[in-house]
């Protein structure tokens, strides 16, 4: 690591080390160069010994310093929002704050966490589940603290009378010297009992050694008690208390390293403290004295002769360790609901995992997962990652999303045993999950992103047939959390979102169960889908009806009653929609959007052929939902716009009835009508057998004085009216003064260049949107919108944007204050906003969010005004 930064992989993540020959250790002369090649060298025995351990740091930023000028240390918690979002990390609720704590389970974490000057790594004596909840202490430490007058040899005779304490009791504990003074000594335990239960132990422990040995041990804290003595801290058995992770270097004077010993080691005249040279090459010579309790053992009795050296590091991977039981999962505490819930002789399910399965992707940090279909009284898909030696499961009642256009339901069910990977059969009739499973993909997984019991993104790559169809990367975010009654547990919703960003070769939605498929079931798995997905395959698009860019909508300007004069103009309402081409034949009517998708799905009630006049067609109009007051409404639209399958946009049509207002007729017959005067095409338009008593109305022609037509339209409640030259011809695809908005709220679409995150309950979240209008081949910066997004747009718009991540700005001018901790994303996402009145410097003032307009590209947005 020679030079002052340098860019490395480390399990297949990059990163960027800095400062290099910085000392952090001035006595020694040791810099962050020896302290990263040191923390990569001991990674195999750190991380089994850190996993899932929500780690404390102690960070030396400039270095320890000298005993004349020590260097500044600060006590660090909660991960800064800059943290890359691979880091593993866990949520932890305190009395008056949630902190994020990462999760050492890996060597890029580690060397990460160095990089950021995190010289000590501290963590509790419990893990955190996949879901991030406590789990209960599986090791027990006492700190050997020797007060004045007291030293090493005495604290290794106090450890050799614990020692025969916890044997008789069949525990053997591992010595660690701590790297400063004293002897941290450590026993595994089987999870069964709370951090209460074993402090209490531990204080017992404690007071006995007292009792027994008065002049050497100690068990009260208050220093006038030790002198001569050692104390024998229980405390850090606490569940709020941290200890420094074995192999973890110390932040004092000189490099020393909380280091594990064997106990021939500890009767040694010449026990002392170890460097971090010293524990290098103890570990690349397989020594690690520690592997019984990071194993989950801690009660394995010596070898002949005394030690326990342990073997090599090498073949032991952080995955492995602290996995709970070594029986294969039958007995691990994170099992026990799945245990409970199936009756071992009644179904053919596995009740055991198999953890030491070989991973073919040496060097980069790859884990399993599984697709099953799942066709129990409702057809559901269960959703499986492997996340330290079990399988963390959701059921997806509408399947695997086929693209990112819209989130699916994932319902976060009980942990599976390892062995769920390979599962497929029938589960008798009866049995908990009744039906047939059987395997839709299985492969590895990447994670990207694992905030445990909040957010896992994971790239998939699947089987050669499997039905993801090859590599896809996923989100999903927990959005609430609801009480399972019928097993006494809590369950949480998510979302699952697909982040590729065009549609996978896979179904778009799980197959319609068989006959033979779909045997009679009295229960289901945990968040099975109260109805049935819809199956109904789409009808592939007419080849004469492929939209063409040619026949694209015209595009209208803002403008006043200032710009009519003159000139011979009609007048409609603005309806507050959005636009859609209708492409008519004789059987099928197809709705093509501004940006040239075909949205029809979404809107089958316009699509009916007995709506239309019966002459083939193209017409341009205006897709609208009527609110409660019978005024159109834009944001009630927005919960149609985003719907594609036929069971969604059922669900909501009822709620939610769209009209559509045609206002233009581009060709009828096969004769095209656009360098038609609109005075001519509006008589062609109205000559049209238009049926009645349907959804599909003729957009009125006003016959008033502009004046009082605005009049109106305000008193109405409607956002202004459009004026149309009458001798004017379309244009398609183009913008044109002879079609003017006359708005009585000021609107601008804006695409979105990125985003900022949140404060208070919207600190996981998107706190504001920063937001631009194209300029030529640059991104114009105008300004931030924080209001009008509703709870449910929140979480949808984070995996929006995470989808678009990217590392530099694509704005030319963001100043630095709304920069400072910025996310920046393509820009490619349109929204629109109302707003006051444009600064004197170009920006938005007081912008509020309005909606996405799905219907519009990024690169034909312009300013509207100012």
């Amino acid at each position: 690591m020679a030079g002052s930064r340098e860019r490395v992989r480390v399990q297949g993540r990059e990163l960027v080390v800095t400062n290099l020959d910085k000392v952090m250790y001035p006595e020694t002369g040791t810099t962050k160069a020896d302290v990263l090649a040191y923390y990569t060298a001991v990674a195999p025995v750190l991380i089994p010994a850190a996993v899932n351990r929500p780690a404390t740091r102690k960070r030396w930023v400039n270095g320890v310093g000298t005993a004349e000028a020590p260097g500044e240390m600060f006590f660090q918690k909660n991960l800064e929002d800059s943290t890359p979002g691979w880091i593993p990390r866990a949520s932890i609720r305190h009395k008056e704050r949630t902190n994020q704590y990462p999760l050492v389970n890996d060597a890029a974490t580690l060397i990460w966490l160095a990089q950021m000057g995190s010289l000590e790594i501290h963590v509790p004596q419990w893990r955190v589940d996949p879901h991030g909840n406590p789990m209960n202490p599986d090791r027990l430490v006492l700190d050997l603290d020797p007060g004045e007058g007291a030293g090493l040899a005495e604290c290794a005779e106090v450890a050799r009378l614990a020692r025969a304490i916890l044997k008789d009791v069949g525990m053997d504990p591992v010595p660690v010297t701590s790297g400063s003074k004293g002897i941290h000594l450590y026993a595994g335990l089987d999870g069964t009992q709370g951090s209460d239960q074993i402090s209490d132990f531990a204080h017992e422990l404690a007071r006995a050694l007292e009792a027994d040995h008065p002049d050497l041990a100690v068990s009260d804290m208050k220093k006038t008690l030790r002198t001569g003595k050692v104390l024998v801290d229980w405390s850090q058995n606490n569940a709020a208390k941290t200890t420094i992770v074995p192999y973890s270097l110390r932040g004092r004077l000189r490099p020393t390293v909380a280091a594990p010993r064997t106990w021939r080691e500890l009767a040694s005249p010449a026990l002392k403290q170890l460097d971090y040279r010293e524990v290098m090459r103890r570990v690349k010579d397989g020594k690690d004295p520690f592997a019984a309790v990071s194993a989950g053992g801690g009660n394995v009795q010596d070898h002949p002769g005394g030690d326990t050296d342990g073997g090599s590091p090498g073949g032991r991977s952080g995955s492995e360790a602290g996995h709970g039981t070594a029986d294969g999962g039958s007995t691990d505490p994170r099992l026990e609901k799945y245990r409970s819930m199936r009756d071992p002789e009644g179904t053919p399910e596995p009740f055991s995992a198999d953890r030491h399965r070989a991973d073919p992707g040496a060097g980069t940090i790859r884990e399993r997962f599984v697709i099953q279909e799942h066709h129990a009284s409702r057809l559901h898909y269960d959703f499986r990652l492997e996340r330290d030696g079990v399988l963390v499961s959701w059921a997806l009642p509408k399947g695997v999303p086929a693209s990112g256009t819209q989130n699916h339901l994932a319902v976060q069910t009980e942990d599976h045993p390892m062995d769920y990977l390979d599962f497929a059969g029938t589960i008798p009739k009866g049995q908990y999950g009744a039906g047939t499973v059987s395997i839709w993909d299985h492969g590895y997984y990447e994670c990207d992103k694992w905030i445990a019991g909040k957010e896992v993104i994971a790239t998939l790559t699947g089987a050669d047939g499997g039905g993801l169809g090859g590599t896809k990367k996923f989100a999903l975010i927990r959005t609430s959390r609801d009480s399972d009654q019928q097993h006494g547990a809590e369950q949480s919703q998510w979302l699952i979102h697909l982040m590729d960003r065009k549609p996978h070769a896979a179904p778009p939605a799980p197959r319609a169960p068989s006959a033979s498929k779909n045997p009679s079931a009295s229960q289901q798995e945990d968040g099975a889908a109260d109805a049935r997905p819809d199956s109904s395959p789409e009808a592939p698009p007419d080849p004469a009806l492929t939209f063409s860019p040619d026949i694209s909508p015209m595009l209208a300007g803002a403008g006043t009653t200032a710009d009519l004069r003159g000139m011979d103009w009609q007048f409609e309402l603005k309806w507050d929609g959005v636009r859609a081409l209708i492409v008519a034949d004789a059987t099928r009517i197809r709705l093509i959007s501004r940006n040239g998708n075909d949205v029809s799905a979404s809107y089958p009630e316009l699509t009916d052929r007995t709506c239309w006049p019966e002459q083939n067609f193209i017409a341009d109009g205006e897709i609208v939902a009527v609110g409660p007051s019978g005024r159109p409404d834009f944001g009630l639209l927005q919960t149609r716009m985003k719907l594609t399958k036929a069971a969604d946009v059922a669900r909501t049509r009822a709620a939610t009835p769209v009209q559509l207002m045609v206002f233009d007729l581009l060709s009828v017959a096969g004769e095209d009508l656009r360098r038609t005067p609109l005075r001519k095409r509006r008589a062609r338009l109205e000559q049209l057998d238009w049926p009645q008593g349907r959804p599909v109305h003729l957009s009125e022609v006003l016959d008033h004085e502009v004046e009082d037509l605005l009049e109106s339209a305000r008193e109405l409640g409607l956002e202004g009216i459009m004026a149309k030259r009458v001798d004017g011809r379309y244009v398609s695809g183009e913008r044109s003064r002879s079609w003017l908005k006359l708005k009585f709220e000021r609107t601008q679409e804006v695409v979105v260049g990125g985003w900022r995150p949140g404060k208070g309950s919207r600190q996981n979240s998107v706190g504001s949107l920063l937001v631009g209008i194209p300029d030529g081949a640059t991104l114009r910066y105008v300004g931030r919108v924080g209001s009008g997004f509703s709870d449910r747009e929140l979480t949808e718009l984070r995996l929006q944007l995470d989808t678009l991540a990217r590392k530099t700005s694509p704005f030319t001018d963001v100043p630095a204050a709304d920069a400072s901790d910025a996310h920046w994303v393509s820009p490619e996402l349109v929204g629109e906003v109302t707003f006051g009145e444009w600064t004197g410097g170009g920006k938005l003032r007081h912008p509020v969010w309005r909606g996405w307009r799905l219907d519009k590209n990024a690169d034909e947005i312009v300013a509207e005004s100012g």
